[in-house]
């Protein structure tokens, strides 16, 4: 498995990398197009806008959560999350442009402030998810990198940086592989070194692991008593081996481009990605 290094730098990198990507998409898309349906069912443009604003304030609020050492969960509730969202999408479209760009500079104003000490404070995640403050910046990274693909204005998977990606694909694997919810993979990326394990249930294809052996105890030598005659020895019994009946674990084989195998593991598309079955909702 290839395992990037990933680090708040890098991550720092990606995130505004991810917000050039993202805020380049808004700007080619007109007014109009922003009322379209984008790559996310039941979200338009303006939907998504106002997701990736709202992102941005609740990172932020896990960052003060670091920096003070008070608990500030990102959202009050999951509820009041889409009702934010739903909410803020219906702002006049000059206002919520802006909003994506103003919240995402106070974001990374908020970065700034982290010292090695923050960094290292625990925090929770949307998804209730205890992880190190230094995280948050991937959290971020992930948000405008994959989602200024989705809003529709030009931005593929194959625009990101290789090195996002490689992290991407590290990152689901290894969630994935915790919820064993989905298929058994191994993923081979075919213009990037990097091959992955998903651990799961059978598919199909199967590289089989082997049985298990099992060797029994010997058994004692028999007990004899002095010969009255020339008696041949009672020969001990040899250790028997027994195969276990072990359940196989069929392993899908997919392959593709390391931008593909990420979308597909995303749950965005399967382009270019050979042999990828149905996967469970990712986030």
């Amino acid at each position: 498995m290839l395992s990037v290094d990933r680090g708040h730098t890098d991550s720092l990198r990606w995130v505004a990398q991810g917000n050039a990507h993202f805020f380049g998409a808004m700007a080619t898309l007109p007014d109009h197009l922003l009322e379209r349906e984008t790559a996310l069912p039941g979200w338009t443009g303006r939907h998504l806008l106002a997701h990736v604003a709202l992102n941005a304030e609740a990172l932020g609020n896990l960052v003060t959560w670091a920096r003070t050492g008070i608990e500030t969960p990102m959202y009050s509730s999951p509820t009041q999350r889409d009702a934010d969202i739903e909410a803020g999408s219906r702002r006049p479209l000059a206002s919520l442009r802006a909003w994506v760009t103003d919240s995402a500079a106070a974001l990374d104003s908020a970065f700034a402030t982290l010292d090695p000490a923050d960094g290292a404070r625990p925090v929770r995640t949307a998804q209730g998810r205890t992880v190190p403050a230094t995280e948050i910046s991937w959290l971020r990274a992930r948000e405008v990198m994959i989602h200024s693909v989705d809003l529709g204005g030009g931005v593929r998977f194959d625009d990101l940086a290789s090195g996002f990606l490689a992290a991407l694909v590290d990152d689901i694997v290894a969630k994935r592989s915790t919820a064993n919810d989905g298929p058994a993979l191994t993923l081979t990326a075919t213009d990037h070194y990097g091959v992955w394990r998903i651990a799961g249930h059978g598919a199909v294809n199967g590289l089989h692991a082997p049985a298990a052996t099992i060797t029994t105890a010997p058994t004692a030598p028999t007990t004899r008593t002095a010969p009255t005659a020339v008696t041949a020895p009672t020969v001990p019994t040899v250790p028997t081996a027994v195969t276990a009946v072990t359940a196989v674990t069929a392993v899908t084989a997919v392959t593709g481009t390391l931008a593909g195998i990420a979308a597909y593991l995303a749950g965005r598309h399967t382009r270019g990605v050979v042999g990828a079955p149905a996967l469970p909702r990712w986030l």
